[in-house]
C-alpha cells in the first residue's frame, strides 16, 4: 500500500492513527527480528561496499513509497555491510551495545515531540532529564554544585570543558593559554581545542610511563616551562581508560598538581568513567571525583545508543557563565529548575534524558553494575588465559577491561614484520566472523586490542575470543618460521 496520505490533499502530512500503528508494528517487528537474529550475523559486515554506495545514489522521490520495499533495502541492503556494532562479539574499538529501551525512548520523544530546550516549554520532561544528570553526578562523586548537559558525545562535551575552562581561566587573552594532553588521548581533545580558539602550537603533547599513563614529571617539566616562557597554563586533560589501551592516568596526582598550579583539570571518562558505578571498582579511578569537569558517554559505559554524551563540571557556575544568554522572544531565566540551553550551546535539540531515565526505570542501577563489573571479570580473565599463549605479549593489561598486545617469535625479527603479523591476527580472528577485534598504533608498534564493554558481551563470546587468538597465533608463527627458514636455507645456498 502505497497511498498512507489521503490522495486528494497533497498538502496532508498527517498519517491516519490506523496508517500510524500499521506502520509502527511493521518497523518494530522488523527491528526486533534483526535484534533476534544477532547469534548468526557476522561480527563484521563486508564492508567493501564502494559500488553497493555508488549504486544507492538517487534523486529525492516525488511521490510517497510503500514502507516494506524500503524496509527491505534498509535491513538486507544497507545494514549488513558494516560493524555489527550491537553483536555480543564485537570487541572492537569500544563498544556501545544500544540498549533497547532506549529506542522506545526515542519513539516517545519523536512522536511526542516536546520542546526541551528551555525548562518553561517542557518543565516536567527537563526536569525527567535534570534527575538523570543528578544520578550521574552523584554516581562520579562530584558535588551537588556540579552540573552537567548531554551532548552528542565526548567530542563535544570536551569542547565544552575547554571553552569553559578558557572562559574562567584566559577571559580574552586566549593566545597566552597553555593545553596538556598525553600522547594517548583522544584525538578529539585537539580538536576541540581548536574550536575553542586554542592554536595547535599552545597544545602540549606530554609522554607516557610503560603502562601507558601521562607522565607527572614530564607534565610539572612542560607547565613550568610554559610559566617560564611567559604563557599561561590553564588547562590538563588526563584520560580514564584511553582509547588505545585503555589505560587511566594518574588522576589523584594530577588533580594535586592542577590544584597547586591553578589548572583546570579535566578527566576525559568517555569509555571508563561509568565503571565508577560501581563501588569495588572505584579504585580504579582513584581521582576521578576531583576532576573540574568530566567527560562521560552513556553510549560506551552505559550501553546507550550511539550519540548519548554528556559533561559534568564540578562548579556549574562556570558552564552556565559560558553559555547563559536570553532573547527578547523567549521567557525570563528561571534560577530554580535545571535549564538545558543554560549550560549547552543547543537552544534546539532532541531529548536524549529520556533514554537514560526509561531505561534506568525499566532496568534498574543494580544490573547496570552487575554488568559493568562483569565486563571488567571477563576482561580480566581473558588476559590470565591469553598470557600462557605462546607468542602473544600482553602490552597493556586491563586497567579496566581493555587489553592491548602483540605477536612476536622466532620467524619475527624485526619490529616490522611482528607489526603485520599482529594486524594479521587481528584480520585472521574477525574474518572469522564471531567475534570482532581492532588494532591501534600506540608508542610507535602495532597493537592488538580487546575490549569488553557490549552489555551482550559474557563469558561465551570471551572463550571464542581466546580460543581463535590462540589458534591463529600458532599459525601466523608457523607460517612466519617457515618463511624465516626458507629465507635463511636460500641465502645459505640450500635447495628449499
Amino acid at each position: 500500500m502505497t497511498d498512507l496520505l489521503p490522495p486528494d490533499d497533497l498538502a496532508a502530512l498527517d498519517f491516519p492513527p490506523d496508517v500510524m500503528r500499521a506502520l509502527g508494528h511493521t518497523v518494530v517487528d522488523r527491528a526486533v527480528g534483526h535484534l533476534a537474529g544477532i547469534p548468526t550475523m557476522p561480527s563484521r559486515g563486508d564492508v567493501a561496499a564502494d559500488a553497493l554506495c555508488r549504486a544507492l545514489r538517487a534523486e529525492a522521490p516525488e511521490t510517497g513509497r510503500a514502507l516494506e520495499p524500503l524496509l527491505d533495502e534498509l535491513f538486507d541492503r544497507c545494514i549488513p555491510p558494516s560493524f555489527t556494532t550491537i553483536g555480543a562479539g564485537y570487541l572492537a574499538y569500544i563498544p556501545g551495545g544500544g540498549i533497547y529501551p532506549a529506542a522506545l525512548a526515542d519513539f516517545i520523544a519523536d512522536t511526542t515531540n516536546r520542546f526541551t530546550g528551555i525548562w518553561q516549554a517542557a518543565p516536567a520532561l527537563v526536569q525527567l532529564e535534570a534527575n538523570v544528570l543528578e544520578w550521574l553526578r552523584a554516581w562520579m562523586g562530584f558535588p551537588e554544585t556540579a552540573r552537567g548537559v548531554f551532548t552528542t558525545g565526548g567530542s563535544m562535551a570536551t569542547f565544552n570543558a575547554i571553552a569553559a575552562a578558557r572562559e574562567r581561566h584566559l577571559g580574552p587573552d586566549i593566545r597566552r593559554g597553555t593545553l596538556y594532553v598525553s600522547t594517548q588521548a583522544h584525538h578529539c581533545v585537539q580538536k576541540a581545542a581548536k574550536l575553542a580558539g586554542i592554536a595547535a602550537d599552545r597544545v602540549r603533547e606530554i609522554p607516557v610511563d610503560t603502562a601507558y599513563r601521562m607522565r607527572l614529571d614530564a607534565l610539572t617539566e612542560a607547565i613550568a616551562a610554559d610559566r617560564a616562557a611567559g604563557l599561561t597554563p590553564f588547562f590538563i586533560c588526563s584520560t580514564a581508560g584511553t582509547t588505545n589501551t585503555g589505560a587511566v592516568d594518574p588522576l589523584d596526582a594530577i588533580a594535586d598538581l592542577a590544584a597547586r598550579e591553578g589548572c583546570w583539570h579535566h578527566v576525559d571518562g568517555a569509555y571508563g568513567a561509568c565503571f565508577h558505578l560501581v563501588p569495588e571498582l572505584r579504585p580504579l579511578l582513584a581521582g576521578l571525583s576531583r576532576a573540574d569537569s568530566l567527560t562521560l558517554d552513556p553510549h560506551k559505559g552505559l550501553f546507550l545508543p550511539y550519540g548519548t554524551g554528556a559533561l559534568l563540571v564540578r562548579d556549574g557556575e562556570a558552564l552556565r557563565v559560558l553559555h547563559a544568554s536570553t532573547a527578547g522572544y523567549l521567557p525570563p531565566n528561571q534560577g530554580e529548575f535545571y535549564d538545558p540551553a543554560q549550560y549547552g550551546p543547543d537552544l534546539s535539540r532532541d531529548f536524549p534524558g529520556l533514554r537514560l531515565w526509561l531505561t534506568f526505570q525499566l532496568v534498574g542501577v543494580a544490573r547496570y553494575r552487575a554488568a559493568l563489573a562483569e565486563k571488567r571479570a571477563l576482561a580480566v580473565e581473558a588476559t590470565a588465559r591469553l598470557s600462557a599463549v605462546p607468542g602473544l605479549v600482553l602490552d597493556a593489561p586491563p586497567q579496566l577491561s581493555l587489553l592491548a598486545f602483540h605477536l612476536e617469535g622466532p620467524g619475527l625479527t624485526t619490529r616490522e614484520a611482528e607489526d603485520r603479523a599482529t594486524a594479521a591476527l587481528v584480520e585472521r580472528v574477525t574474518a572469522r566472523g564471531d567475534v570482532m577485534l581492532s588494532g591501534c598504533v600506540a608508542e610507535g608498534r602495532y597493537l592488538a586490542r580487546l575490549c569488553v564493554l557490549s552489555f551482550r558481551t559474557r563469558r561465551r563470546e570471551m572463550e571464542v575470543a581466546v580460543a581463535q587468538l590462540t589458534a591463529e597465533a600458532a599459525t601466523l608463527l608457523a607460517e612466519a618460521r617457515a618463511a624465516h627458514d626458507a629465507t635463511v636455507g636460500r641465502a645459505a645456498g640450500h635447495p628449499t
